[in-house]
């Protein structure tokens, strides 16, 4: 049995199976994602899914999925499974399901009778390709396989519907055929390593539903094209291999392709190599860019996400080069002192008070494992950075007076907690925030460290008496004795909020933080005792009347929990890495509990990854996005820190 298990018998149960989702990337953009008996339950799911630079450079579904037919003295078994309207589901594949494995590569096993045929995919490195290869294991007579593609050609975003404007002819290539169903796409080739025929039935399948949509309160039915179905017939101990690409390829070296591509795999045997295949997952290289997608199926890359789950994704992995590579992309982007948060090249969102100042903290990890010439190379955007920040840029952010940041932009969420429902932030905590300062006066403190290191004399004289004053400040403000934790956001108008969230444990895990260890030790016991769960870190204490524990319904209803209670992993990060600055070494086995919790969640939602959220309350369900970048990138930066410093 492999690492991660399923049992069989829950394997044609849909309400299990439907649940668990796997995904695949080619690490230049594009991916292949659906569940574990091939139903797509979201519209974010397909076969192969593309960045189209000619339509924006948004991704595209082009092959949603197949039907594969095993023929059997003039009977046909459908194996494939989609889901229409009144809870109908045809064809029922999921009956025939004998096994299910993704150690290496997402393997399914299918008994239809006497025959048993194996199905394994794959999608090719740094290739808009998809590859999948069927092995008949057992049969006492030929059969024949009849594949049938399932065609979408729209926006990861929207779903598609029947109509007149597609173009449906198919041109035929090399063991198979190609078309292009709108202008502005690539064409779809699809062909079989075998010589086979190609039957034209082109048809609409009508309302096919996605009850993941469903549930999320969004569209949710949608018409699939198919332009007919290929046959062939094979007999026991035969393979044959379908490939779904943007290129015509060559169909003797499907075989080989797929040969090296499922052995330079990192198997999925343990945790930590569960982790490491997620890691590259998020990694993205395209038109001379590398980038880290903040989640899939629906993220995109966004600049705060990036510099939180840099140090795992990248470090923690050994991967100095990677790490470098992203911050000269970054670096690129930075105007007026801030990163872009959002949106794509040609139109970034500038909306982010934090990401610049998390930049620092990536550069203090990139230096804790090595990287070197931080001052030769950052130096320049790490100073002009501090100097947009004191002298004010977008959205008002600015230094003030008593050299803390403020900033207020109405209607706008411009920290982590982002979430605007209707036109209104659900929590906008404009004003003074406590990580924001946290990270302000350690990015002073860090850029200051590297100026003296550097000799840079200007910079000292400039800015060397703003430590003590932000600290000085920052206690002042935040810090409330009788409460025994920091406030979680001070404004003109609305005074202190105390609310009990997780931001103020960034102030305990900074490498300079402004806090004594007796205030470091009493914030960590509260958040300990209000906000840790199993999953993550609430976002709100569940004693508060706002707290919201269950994150469902449709769009308004979940933006509202998002950051209301519901629990985010990648809070344990700092969390975790305060709890060992403070308990040293009485504090690792509690570390260890939290971080290998994980292991449990291998085999469910995105199955060998980490969700974006969690439910507030118990059982603390997954919830988002099935594999979270920051997710991800901190806990295996935590696995990384126990076994560094910390292992026995």
């Amino acid at each position: 049995m492999g690492y991660i298990k399923f049992d069989k018998s829950k394997l044609i149960n849909l309400e299990y199976s439907l649940s668990r989702e796997i995904l695949r990337t080619n690490r230049a953009g594009s991916y292949s994602s659906t569940t574990i008996v091939n139903c797509n339950t979201r519209k974010y799911h397909g076969l192969l899914v593309c960045p189209v630079d000619e339509l924006g450079g948004e991704r595209y579904v082009l092959l949603s999925s197949l039907d594969v037919i095993v023929v059997k003295n003039e009977a046909s078994f459908n194996i494939g499974l989609r889901k229409y309207r009144g809870d109908f589901y045809n064809p029922k594949g999921h009956k025939y399901l004998e096994d299910f494995d993704t150690e290496l590569i997402p393997v399914t096993t299918y008994r239809v009778g006497g025959t048993i045929l194996k199905e394994e995919k794959l999608f090719a490195h740094y290739e808009e390709q998809f590859l999948v290869r069927y092995t008949v294991f057992e049969s006492s007579e030929t059969i024949k396989l009849q594949i049938r593609p399932f065609l979408a050609f729209r926006n990861i975003h929207h779903l598609t519907h029947a109509n007149m404007c597609a173009n449906t002819k198919v041109e035929y290539i090399k063991n198979g055929i190609k078309i292009k169903m709108y202008e502005g796409f690539p064409y779809l080739h699809m062909q079989l390593s075998n010589k086979a025929d190609f039957i034209p039935v082109p048809d609409w399948y009508y309302g096919v539903e996605y009850i993941e949509e469903q549930k999320r309160g969004y569209e949710y039915s949608e018409d699939l094209f198919t332009p007919g179905f290929f046959e062939l017939e094979v007999d026991e101990g035969d393979s044959v291999i379908f490939s779904a690409s943007t290129v015509e390829e060559k169909p003797a070296g499907f075989k080989s392709k797929f040969t090296k591509n499922a052995n330079a795999k990192i198997p999925r045997s343990n945790f930590r190599n569960c982790l490491k295949n997620a890691a590259q997952q998020f990694v993205e290289r395209r038109k001379g860019d590398t980038l880290i997608i903040a989640g899939y199926p629906w993220f995109g890359a966004w600049g705060r996400d990036t510099f939180i789950s840099l140090p795992g994704l990248a470090l923690a992995r050994h991967k100095l080069s990677l790490y470098e590579d992203v911050l000269d992309t970054q670096i690129k982007r930075l105007k007026n002192g801030l990163f872009p948060n959002m949106g794509n090249e040609e139109n970034p969102g500038y909306n982010s008070v934090d990401a610049p100042l998390w930049f620092f903290w990536t550069l203090q990890n990139y230096r804790s494992i090595g990287g070197t010439e931080i001052w030769e190379k950052y130096g320049e955007a790490m100073k002009s950075i501090i100097e947009a920040y004191v002298k004010g840029t977008l959205f008002n952010i600015h230094m003030r007076d008593n050299c803390l940041i403020y900033w207020d932009a109405p209607g706008k969420a411009l920290t982590w907690m982002d979430a605007v429902v209707n036109g209104k932030p659900v929590t906008q905590r404009r004003g003074y925030d406590v990580e924001i300062n946290a990270l302000w006066y350690n990015a002073i403190c860090f850029t200051l460290e590297l100026a003296q290191e550097e000799g840079d004399k200007e910079f000292i004289e400039r800015y060397k008496h703003l430590p003590d004053l932000i600290k000085k400040s920052f206690i002042d403000l935040f810090w409330d004795e009788n409460l025994g934790y920091l406030a979680d956001y001070i404004n003109d108008e609305e005074g202190v909020n105390t609310f009990i969230r997780p931001n103020m444990v960034i102030a305990v895990s900074m490498p300079y933080s402004m806090l004594d260890t007796s205030q470091m030790k009493k914030v960590l016991d509260v958040v300990d005792k209000e906000l840790v769960t199993p999953r993550g870190l609430r976002t709100l204490s569940p004693g508060n009347p706002f707290y919201k524990g269950i994150y469902t319904g449709n769009q308004e209803q979940r933006d509202n929990a998002y950051h209301q209670g519901t629990a985010w992993p990648w809070l344990l990060g700092p969390f975790c890495e305060g709890w060992l600055k403070v308990y040293r070494e009485q504090g690792v086995q509690k570390v260890k509990n939290l971080i290998y919790g994980f292991e449990e969640v291998m085999n469910e939602h995105g199955v060998s990854t980490i969700s974006e959220i969690y439910d507030g309350d118990p059982p603390h369900s997954p919830r988002g996005a099935i594999s979270q970048a920051w997710s991800v990138g901190e806990i295996l930066r935590i696995i990384e820190l126990l076994e560094t410093k910390y292992s026995e």
